[in-house]
């Protein structure tokens, strides 16, 4: 008997992702992206993202069905991000999904956008161990998890209290001058600088903040304090060395988050780290905790870059978790929420 095949949706953000998974394999997965209509806004622009799923889904889908060589009819149950994310984009994706759904007599299952992050590893790295730590890094989101079962038992220990990490690198970018997103120009201006050439702060890692804080982060004290620094060169007529300013940053950044994540694995006795989301990209980050995590004994899964950025086929990996241990579908009237909690994988 086949497994059942799953219909990833996801339009969280700018990202119209539309992927189909069998089982635990991944058989396509298609993206359509609006990044360029946002990039003369500095910033998305939720209606302008909404428009452009509403444009992109059907071409989307069609082109998943035609290149896993799959009928539209062959589909088993639906799964669509449900939140977090903008409203506009992910109420036309759940339009879509709902209207496939009755189209098609198959369940639907909304899932939580951030822990499907982590899920995605699953389609490339094989099914996860009896418990692992996920960090999931992105332009909204800086979240530490434990994840006991993927679908039905994933605990937040912690998340950033202000800019996530995503967030700051766009945010430093722009300070800087470098063209939107700022996340792929500071990285590749880091590789050219030197990271010990300023010392940034490093937030919540004071020994005040490790009662309260020890798996939280904290990213708007850096930004500031580079913003100081680069105005303080600019008021004395100096030059900015680019290089240096963002190797330094990213380092501070990728320090915080590797430190944090690897002492949080020891207190909970986990021995996998996932790392996902769309800052998982980030080189610095991806080098420094590869080689802490060799350091601690600590097996460590990041997707490749393709499944880090927002796609359809962590939504699919979700949802085909979620239909393999025999969940209950959504409502048909399944309602998208903005700042979903992650203490709900599905809804």
């Amino acid at each position: 008997m086949a497994l059942p095949l799953v219909l990833g949706i996801e339009t969280s953000c700018d990202e119209t992702g539309v992927a189909l998974v069998r089982g635990d394999e991944l058989l396509v997965d298609s993206v359509a992206s609006s990044m360029d209509e946002h990039a003369r806004y500095g910033g998305i622009i939720p209606e302008v993202a909404s428009r452009a799923h509403l444009e992109a889904m059907v071409p989307t889908l069609q082109r998943a069905l035609d290149t896993a060589e799959v009928e539209l009819a062959d589909v088993d149950a639906i799964a669509v991000t449900a939140g977090p994310g903008l409203v506009g984009p992910l109420t036309v994706g759940a339009a879509a999904a709902k209207a496939l759904a009755l189209g098609l007599d198959v369940p639907l299952y909304g899932v939580n956008h951030v822990i499907g992050h982590a899920a995605v590893d699953e389609l490339v790295h094989g099914p996860f161990p009896e418990r692992v730590m996920a960090l999931v890094v992105s332009g909204g989101h800086s979240s530490l998890l434990l994840v006991d079962d993927i679908a039905t038992a994933v605990t937040e220990l912690g998340s950033t209290l202000d800019d996530a990490a995503g967030e700051a690198f766009d945010k430093v970018g722009r300070l800087l001058g470098l063209p939107y997103p700022g996340g792929p120009h500071i990285d590749r201006l880091a590789r050219e600088g030197d990271p010990t050439a300023i010392r940034f702060p490093r937030g919540l890692t004071a020994a005040k903040d490790q009662e309260r804080h020890a798996d939280d982060f904290s990213f708007s004290g850096l930004k500031t304090a580079v913003a100081r620094w680069v105005e303080a060169r600019q008021d004395a007529g100096q030059d900015i060395p680019l290089a240096d300013v963002a190797a330094s940053f990213a380092d501070a950044v990728a320090d915080v988050l590797t430190a944090k994540t690897i002492a949080a694995c020891r207190r909970h006795d986990v021995g996998t780290l996932v790392v996902g989301g769309g800052f998982s990209a980030n080189s610095q980050l991806r080098d420094l905790m590869a080689t802490r995590c060799e350091q601690a004994g600590i097996e460590l899964r990041i997707p490749p870059i393709r499944y880090c950025t927002d796609n359809g086929a962590m939504i699919a990996a979700l949802g085909a978790a979620a239909v393999r241990r025999g969940l209950a579908p959504s409502d048909l009237d399944l309602p998208v929420d903005s700042s979903m909690p992650l203490t709900r994988v599905t809804v």
